[in-house]
């Protein structure tokens, strides 16, 4: 049974000694975080943000300003069971968050698809805007 709990063979490396000190002692910190990808596409940005595991109802997707928050949780269920004969368990329950810019983005235009755990954004930009030319009169 315990052959089943996962670990790492870590080699020491003189050179780079606390490598990985904050995550063999805080554990991992990247959990409140999410992959994403950016394509600019012309006339628009695809974002595609890597969610697996989320049901299309724990996304959330605000606007405030020029800033879209994206949110997702994953609620743990049984928390007060803990005789669950676990051995081990590295699946997470929590929240994760990120705010991104789109001040250059059309906030009417944007449209959102959540497909086989990643969530896909389609952002149109906003049309540039031409100087304005003008001449002026000599007195």
């Amino acid at each position: 049974m315990y052959a089943l709990t996962p670990f790492e063979r870590k080699s020491f490396d003189l050179f780079n000694a606390f490598h990985d000190f904050e995550n063999d002692f805080f554990g991992n910190t990247s959990l409140n975080s999410f992959k994403t990808d950016l394509k600019d596409e012309g006339d628009k940005y695809v974002m595609e943000a890597e969610l697996p595991g989320f049901e299309k109802e724990d996304i959330k997707l605000d606007i405030t300003g020029d800033t879209l928050c994206l949110t997702a949780e994953h609620k743990q269920e049984n928390v007060e069971n803990k005789d669950d004969n676990y051995v081990y368990r590295e699946r997470t329950y929590g929240s994760y968050q990120r705010n991104f810019d789109i001040s250059a983005i059309n906030t009417e235009g944007i449209e959102a698809e959540y497909k086989n755990g990643i969530l896909y954004l389609t952002l149109p930009k906003k049309e540039a805007r031409k100087p304005e030319t003008k001449r002026l009169e000599i007195k």
